[in-house]
């Protein structure tokens, strides 16, 4: 049996006279020697603990004897335990009819069990609370196998929360899913599938050979976020943020966030949708200047309670977005404006995601998302999840997109329960809605609905699916559609009549027929107004005002270095960070230092800021320290929770090991919330790998595909220091490669003073229309290099400069014949070989700081002040086909006017470095004695 579903009620009610007096001598036995009472005994004991009389004595001792036939009373036991724990393999869940039910686990001759058998038990056995008609065994036996294999399949026997499980058992036998509608709200189900199915219908007739990606077959999915989302505003939640892929997206564009028809049917129509807009307000969609196709946009709606729903904008890839909505609903949660960690309250919003069946199973960043939902700086409270289960993947069978039962079975290794429920019934779907918005406000725990249907037509509707799943589409073909099979359901029950039923229908449709009449007649006054980049984003440099006051900066400094009475740092770490009361006043500001400055000068200026990443409290290699652990008993201290005039939170989190799903939720975070400085740091640069569908789809293309706005901070630790081909290269080329319209920043710092005022000019685009992301490939072996340091007049009076020219050199304005360009840790090399300048007569280093947008003109300039110059060189440490060169070439011959233009550094290679200490060393001895060679 398993320890995880136990009956309800007492096993000890089954016994009396000697049967009573056997157990309870058994018992005794037991807690001497256990070895010798019969193993299902034992299992009784073990499961119950001492017998006990009715009025609740625990019985310690007896003295009767007898056999008794404890071994049925065991076995029937042992049978309800089967029928709650499977009888959803039992139950009735596919619309088609298409799978073969189980119910080898749950029968009576299993258990060696008759129906008098079962008669002779007690109902009390089976339940704590008998519900009403149940008389014995028997009868508990029926109830269960009526309750547990209907339309709807629970699976909660491996949770491991035994209030949980027993609160979620309680629910299901009390009935929770077979309670009835009201007529209202039948025929209001009956209204709401009519328009579900007719706005299919409409678009599927009117324009013929579009895409859509129908979610027919799974109509009853708005039924169900109906639900979910009037039980959660029942409980006091004002937001809801949903992510889902494109199948079925516009009819919860629709029928969810409320977009008219006319405006639906004007993007296929090819007319301004921005022409039938709600004048109310209700209703926020954006926009970008490259666009993307319907089934891919979001959108933000008002309801009327109250509530913001707000639908994410999504690529086709599937499960990608999920993250990005995650962040999101805990942007929400979370109040980012009193100093300290930010304050999470999950009763804010409820984040819902729609997945596929074949995507669940999968995507492996399903997974990432269910391992956030009990970390502390993750968690959502509690993330619904909706299996559209259409019971096919594109066109490949379930026996061949995944090795478990359901596709839903991944979720039960995060100790999350899972609903299954037939599509094809209405009123059962909206019981299960109003039972997980129930479960989520008890719990805060995610929860899975696998709603299975299937798929009317093809992959999409262009798409002929009998070519590949002819027995399939045979079902499909001659399966009614959901709300002709509801209606005639409601129509037998003299709910409504079928002429009422049909005149739903007629009505509905001329709603819709009407709302494209409007379309066409509008169209008339559609200019087709191109949409162009905002005037801010074309602006390469922005001007922010980064410095701060050397007063402010050094009392700064001073309060990071006071920590609470008694907390006691490690005595190494205590010692590192007092040094920098000295550096501070020595110009040996390091890259940590300075980047711990610029979080708390920001948080002063009220910008919350949020950092994450595997190792970012301490950071990968021991540089930040923006959380403290004392030494003798492990507590955390949070120095910048405690600088003088801060006045927003300040946020820091290691994060779990993955990378495509932190990066997505920092997205999401972000998205929400602009004001908050959202950064992620990977552990190396090349982890960044693991996240390229962030870059790809989202974070680079977002603004110009869907008008979202970010300012979200990308840390990729980058640096040749032979280390290998997996930790030198954070393969900036592929970041260099997406750039274009302004859409972000690439910058590769060289000194920690310029990172400061980086982050702080970061800091200060947050809420404007020239707002963009920041990748920063930032350094490893410059964290403490002196010539990486900054000082504090610097800090106190600079700002970020695109181009640094290398000091001690450009003396000899006619001497200089070459001009050597190039970005990060390499420029330092250089700096640590020419030193004062002195024998480099000829030579002109600078360093860019900044690589996208490329500072053309002030780079010209520099070159313009040396008549001699002959050549112009680019120095790299990566390879020749990776790293910045393959992206400056075309500007530097642009510039060059004839001069000659070279390339210094590692020829093309497979690999990202040599693998070894030895020919990394003399690699970069070669490529910067070349460098700097006459």
């Amino acid at each position: 049996m398993s320890n995880n579903v136990l009956p309800a009620g007492s096993v000890w009610s089954a016994f009396s006279g000697p049967n009573l007096g056997y157990v309870m001598e058994q018992y005794d036995l037991y807690l001497q020697s256990p070895e010798e009472v019969e193993l299902q005994l034992v299992e009784l004991f073990q499961a119950y603990g001492a017998p006990v009389f009715s009025d609740g004595e625990t019985v310690v001792s007896g003295d009767t004897t007898g056999t008794g036939d404890y071994t049925k009373v065991l076995a029937a036991v042992k049978l309800a335990a089967a029928i709650r724990e499977y009888g959803h393999l039992a139950a009735d869940l596919y619309p088609l009819k298409n799978r073969t039910l189980d119910t080898t686990r749950i029968k009576e001759s299993v258990f060696n069990l008759t129906d008098a058998d079962l008669a002779a038990i007690p109902a009390t056995v089976f339940f704590k609370n008998v519900p009403a008609g149940i008389a014995n065994g028997k009868d508990a036996i029926a109830y269960l196998k009526a309750i547990y294999t209907d339309k709807v399949g629970v699976e909660y026997s491996h949770l491991q929360n035994d209030v949980e499980r027993e609160w979620i058992q309680s629910k299901i036998e009390s009935g929770v899913f077979k309670n009835t509608l009201s007529t209202d709200e039948k025929k209001a189900v009956l209204e709401r599938l009519t328009r579900v199915e007719n706005f299919e219908k409409f678009i599927h007739k009117t324009f013929v050979g579009q895409k859509r990606f129908s979610g027919e077959g799974l109509d009853t999915q708005i039924i169900l976020l109906d639900e979910i989302l009037k039980g959660s505003e029942n409980n006091g939640v004002k937001n809801a943020r949903i992510g889902m892929a494109h199948r079925g997206r516009l009819n919860v564009l629709t029928h969810i966030l409320n977009k008219p028809y006319d405006m639906m049917f004007s993007d296929f129509a090819h007319v301004s949708n921005e022409l039938f807009m709600p004048a109310d307000g209700s209703l926020e969609i954006t926009k970008g200047w490259t666009g993307d196709v319907k089934y891919h946009m979001g959108a933000s709606y008002m309801r009327s309670t109250g509530m913001n729903v707000k639908l994410a904008y999504n690529p086709s890839h599937l499960e990608v977005g999920n993250p990005v909505v995650l962040g999101a609903a805990r942007a929400v949660q979370d109040d980012t404006t009193a100093p300290g960690t930010a304050k999470h309250d999950a009763s804010k919003a409820v984040g819902i995601l729609l997945h596929g069946d074949a995507a669940f199973a999968g995507q492996g960043i399903v997974t990432e998302g269910f391992n956030f939902s009990q970390t502390e700086g993750f968690s959502t409270g509690g993330t619904v999840h909706i299996i559209s289960n259409n019971m096919i993947g594109f066109t490949t069978e379930l026996y061949d997109s995944r090795s478990s039962v359901y596709s839903s079975d991944p979720a039960k290794g995060y100790d999350i329960p899972v609903i299954h429920v037939n599509a094809d019934s209405p009123e059962t779907v909206a019981q299960v809605g109003r039972f997980i918005a129930e479960y989520r406000a008890k719990f805060a725990k995610d929860i899975v609905i696998d709603l299975i249907g299937y798929r009317r037509y093809g992959h999409n509707e262009t798409d002929d699916p009998t070519v590949t799943n002819p027995e399939t589409y045979k079902l499909v073909a001659k399966h009614e559609p959901i709300r002709a099979l509801y209606g005639a359901e409601l129509a037998a029950a003299n709910v409504i009549t079928a002429e009422q039923v049909k005149e739903i229908d007629t009505n509905v449709y001329a709603e819709m027929q009407a709302a494209y009449d409007h379309v066409k007649a509008m169209a008339e006054k559609d200019e087709h107004v191109a949409i162009e980049m905002p005037e801010e984003l074309k602006v390469d440099f922005p001007e922010i005002a980064t410095a701060v006051d050397f007063d402010r900066l050094n009392k700064v400094n001073e309060d990071l270095l006071v920590f609470a009475e008694g907390f006691e740092p490690q005595n190494k770490l205590g010692k590192i960070l007092e040094k920098r009361r000295d550096a501070f006043a020595t110009a040996k500001i390091d890259w940590g230092h300075a980047e711990t400055l610029a979080y708390a000068t920001i948080t002063q200026d009220a910008t919350p800021v949020r950092f994450t990443g595997q190792d970012a409290q301490r950071g990968t290699f021991s540089q930040r320290h923006l959380v403290l652990h004392d030494k003798n008993n492990g507590s955390e201290y949070t120095p910048i929770h405690h600088v003088d005039g801060v006045k927003a939170s300040f946020t820091v989190c290691n994060s779990p090991l993955t990378e495509a799903g932190v990066v997505g939720y920092e997205y999401g975070y972000n998205l929400e919330n602009e004001n908050v400085l959202s950064i992620w740091e990977a552990q190396f640069g090349d982890f960044a790998n693991m996240a390229q569908v962030m870059f790809d789809n989202f974070i680079s293309s977002a603004r110009a595909k869907w008008g979202q706005k970010s300012g979200f901070v990308i840390l990729l630790p980058h640096g040749y220091e032979g280390q290998g081909p997996e930790h030198s290269s954070s393969r900036m080329e592929r970041f260099l490669q997406l750039s274009a319209e302004n859409n972000w920043f690439v910058a590769n710092c060289s000194n920690a003073g310029n990172y400061y005022h980086l982050l702080r000019r970061q800091a200060g685009l947050l809420g404007t229309e020239g707002v963009r992301p920041l990748v920063v490939v930032s350094p490893k072996s410059l964290l403490r290099h002196p010539l990486a340091a900054a000082s504090a007049e610097q800090l106190a009076t600079g700002r970020f400069q695109e181009v640094i020219e290398q000091e001690g050199l450009g003396k000899n304005v006619a001497a200089v014949e070459k001009v050597v360009l190039g970005t990060g840790k390499v420029m330092i090399d250089l700096a640590e070989r020419v030193k004062d300048g002195e024998g480099f007569d000829h030579l002109h280093i600078v360093r860019v700081e900044q690589i996208y947008p490329f500072p053309t003109q002030q780079v010209a300039d520099i070159i313009a002040r040396f008549p001699n110059v002959k050549e112009i060189v680019w120095v790299q440490e990566e390879p020749k086909n990776q790293g910045s060169w393959m992206y400056v070439l075309e500007t530097l011959y642009a510039m060059a006017e004839g001069k000659k233009v070279s390339y210094v550094g590692r020829p093309a290679m497979s690999s990202t470095s040599e693998g070894d200490g030895d020919s990394h060393k003399a690699a970069q001895t070669k490529l910067i004695t070349e460098a700097l060679d006459k």
